[in-house]
């Protein structure tokens, strides 16, 4: 009877008889981001990933249109004012104080200012209109476009008449559009082009000559005395 039992027992043994392990599924990989949904960080580089919750970083339209020289009625409406009184009278002066409040860094407004009055001087004695500085004075659009991640004209046409759908699909291609439509810009709306750059970096940007730091003074308490009781 011992041995005839010795089976069952075997078999009953749970020890025995171990389940076989199962294979792992492998979690289903995410759809990949098409390149042209994907943003640019501050060095003009396309995002390689999306957003930290997880949904692509779009590009946002300018705070106002090109042709809106007067700007806006907010409490920027005063510094809109100042940035199309410098667009008329001294373009070369708005220009600078751009790239100055761009970069963030003191020194700069000069090393722009004299070439572009340079360039404008030129342009209007040989050409009869201001010709070169525009070439001159482009990438800072460009360089305005990437940093604050902001839609170009190739993207604004696709928004809003459905045309360049096929260049955006590329994102290199779309790039090359976009700084080409910059360089028209500023040829054509040359002086419409820096009053809505300047519109942009004041309300984006404070000047760099604004950036103190607060200090914190401490006030040692005054000397306190001690009565004794008689």
């Amino acid at each position: 009877m011992a041995d005839n039992e010795q089976p069952n027992n075997e078999e009953a043994s749970p020890l025995l008889h171990q389940p076989h392990p199962q294979p792992k599924s492998e979690p289903p990989t995410p759809p990949e981001t098409p390149e042209f949904l994907l943003g640019w960080t501050a060095d003009g580089l396309p995002l390689a990933h999306a957003s930290v919750v997880g949904q692509p970083m779009g590009r946002a339209p300018w705070n106002s249109s090109i042709c809106a020289c007067l700007g806006q009625n907010d409490h920027f409406c005063s510094s809109d004012l100042e940035v199309c009184l410098l667009g008329s009278v001294a373009p070369c002066v708005l220009y600078g104080s751009n790239v100055e409040r761009l970069g963030s860094a003191r020194g700069t407004f000069a090393n722009h200012c004299l070439p572009y009055s340079g360039m404008y001087i030129i342009g209007n004695s040989c050409f009869g209109w201001n010709f070169l500085a525009p070439w001159f004075s482009y990438p800072s659009r460009t360089a305005i476009r990437r940093r604050f991640n902001l839609e170009g004209s190739c993207e604004a046409l696709n928004r809003s008449c459905g045309c360049c759908g096929s260049i955006l699909e590329d994102e290199v291609q779309r790039e090359h559009c976009e700084s080409a439509c910059d360089l028209a810009t500023h040829v054509f709306c040359h002086v419409c082009a820096l009053c809505q750059e300047g519109r942009e970096l004041r309300r984006r940007l404070p000047h760099p000559g604004f950036n103190a730091q607060p200090v914190l003074v401490m006030i040692p308490p005054g000397e306190q005395t001690m009565g004794r009781e008689a």
